[in-house]
């Protein structure tokens, strides 16, 4: 009974959302709509992969923003062209210093096996070989850089990327992201999840500010532009009189119609890859080890005294979840066509994807996705709406009136005080989400 009316909800609900996003596209553009659609996309993958984390381990990851990066700088390092003179100038010492590197982090590791009945003294030790090791380090890294970001610094200015089609980088984000995660859960997971959302998020600050100042890797605040596509470039399609005769046929534009088959194709591409992460995801759900996790999640003493590792269970579905947050992170950078490191802010990549999760019902995979479809849509919509419901308001006022001013030029702000309203209101009127999790 309870499994029809969820059904039923799930019905209703995504139909409206469809809806919604059909009126935009008659009474606006379709290529509007079909960018909120885009969008709404990459943000469910992402809303799944904390979904991953919160609604099947209980684990409140603060830093969704550092794993979405590096899904963004495993597209600018697959997919941009390499650089040969940079790569010349600088790229031997690069490789010297991380060679450099992971053996004064091997030492380390050996002391510390070596002397674990003397730790006061191994730590002493490791502070020592760790100093020396950062300045020799950088004695190494900083002539490469600075030689590599002197390479004709207006255009590139870093070592560029391999050259591969830019939808590998979906796959090699997710890896990135995984090995980021994996570092974080050794250091953070085990804490209170307060302290754990702390650590997540000043780690996560720690990968955006890395980004943003190592020029040679990313172009930091420079940005890398002109990321290749993995669908058809609009200028194309506008001189093919194949697609010219299309166009007349459905009675768009050329110019129009290009914009809208770029997208059709990057829909095509991003549900195919939502609709394997959601898959997967239940399958994992329902499988023995998601009922161990949410056992886990429910009660860790309990699970704990049933001899399961808790601890390694979190590491594990922590870099689950971040894998898939950095296939999204790959994902936006694609349809963006460029990496922008300050852009990767906790308002838009940490706070929506949790009140997507939160107003979907954590979980759920299916309230993920359509959490993340309302409050995109709604992120996107509210300026538009704020300006309409605004011009209402003020319509009977005089055209000089101060109030009438204060409120137009307050429209832009509907955004912040629609997220609030809707979280507010699902959490009194359906705190587990509009799409409950089933307890079976």
């Amino acid at each position: 009974m309870m499994d029809t009316l969820s059904s039923n909800r799930s019905v209703i609900l995504f139909s409206i959302m469809g809806l919604l996003l059909v009126s935009v596209g008659i009474y606006q553009s379709w290529s509007l709509a079909l960018t909120i659609l885009n969008f709404c996309l990459i943000s469910a993958v992402m809303s799944l992969g904390v979904n991953i984390q919160w609604g099947f381990a209980g684990l409140f990851n603060a830093g969704v923003m550092g794993s979405a990066a590096l899904g963004g700088v495993a597209a600018v390092l697959i997919s941009s062209q390499p650089v040969p003179e940079a790569i010349a100038a600088g790229g031997g010492g690069i490789l010297a210093g991380i060679a450099t590197l992971i053996v004064i982090i091997a030492i380390c590791y050996f002391v510390f096996k070596k002397m674990r009945d003397h730790r006061d003294l191994s730590y002493m030790i490791i502070g020592i070989i760790a100093f020396i090791g950062y300045l020799l380090v950088r004695s190494i890294f900083d002539p490469a850089t600075g030689a590599i970001e002197l390479v004709d610094a207006a255009r590139t200015g870093f070592l560029g990327g391999l050259g591969l089609p830019i939808i590998l980088s979906w796959f090699v984000g997710g890896l990135f992201a995984a090995a980021g995660a994996w570092v974080i859960g050794k250091i953070a997971l085990g804490l209170r999840s307060d302290y754990l959302a702390i650590a997540t998020l000043g780690i996560s600050e720690i990968i955006v500010a890395f980004l943003k100042n190592e020029d040679w890797l990313t172009r930091g605040v420079k940005n890398v532009t002109g990321l290749p596509r993995p669908v058809p470039y609009e200028v194309t399609l506008q001189k093919s009189p194949f697609y010219q005769g299309i166009a007349d046929s459905m009675g768009f534009t050329i110019i129009e119609f290009s914009s809208i088959f770029v997208k059709l194709c990057y829909t095509g591409l991003f549900l195919a890859v939502l609709i394997l992460v959601y898959v997967l995801s239940e399958k994992a759900l329902q499988s023995p080890w998601g009922r161990m996790m949410r056992a886990i999640r429910d009660n860790e003493i309990s699970a704990n005294a049933m001899g399961k590792n808790i601890k390694a269970r979190h590491l594990q579905v922590f870099v689950l979840g971040s894998a898939v947050v950095g296939i999204a992170g790959a994902m936006l950078t694609t349809i963006d066509g460029q990496f922008t490191p300050s852009s990767y802010q906790p308002l838009r990549f940490t706070f929506l994807i949790w009140v997507m999760v939160i107003v979907g019902g954590s979980g759920n995979n299916l309230g993920a996705i359509l959490g993340a479809f309302i409050v995109w849509f709604t992120w996107n919509q509210a300026p538009e709406i704020g300006n309409w419901l605004m011009g209402v308001v003020t319509s009977g006022m005089a055209e000089d009136s101060a109030l009438r001013i204060h409120l137009l030029a307050s429209a832009s702000q509907m955004r912040l005080i629609t997220m609030g309203l809707i979280l507010l209101l699902v959490l009194r009127f359906s705190p587990r989400g509009l799409i409950p999790e089933n307890n079976r």
